[in-house]
């Protein structure tokens, strides 16, 4: 079961009062595109994902030429 309803209950105050946010809010900086040397340039991020995909193409393609290569040994 359930309490009552009491409508005339005060509602719960903060004690101190709430204080500023200590955090500073300056603006971004925004930061000019650099030229990457060539290490970086094979470490950035579209890379890593690149080579993520390339490996499971590969992987894929591994597991799928063991299957054709059983199913042929057993003559199905």
């Amino acid at each position: 079961m359930s309490k009552p309803l009491k409508p005339g209950k005060k509602a719960v105050e903060l004690r101190p009062p709430a204080r500023p946010s200590r955090i500073r809010r300056d603006p971004l900086h925004v930061q000019q595109e650099q030229q990457l040397s060539r290490s970086a340039w094979w470490t950035s991020r579209e890379w890593e994902i690149r080579f993520a995909v390339m490996g499971i193409l590969f992987f894929a393609l591994a597991i799928s030429a063991l299957v054709i290569d059983i199913g042929v040994l057993l003559g199905l």
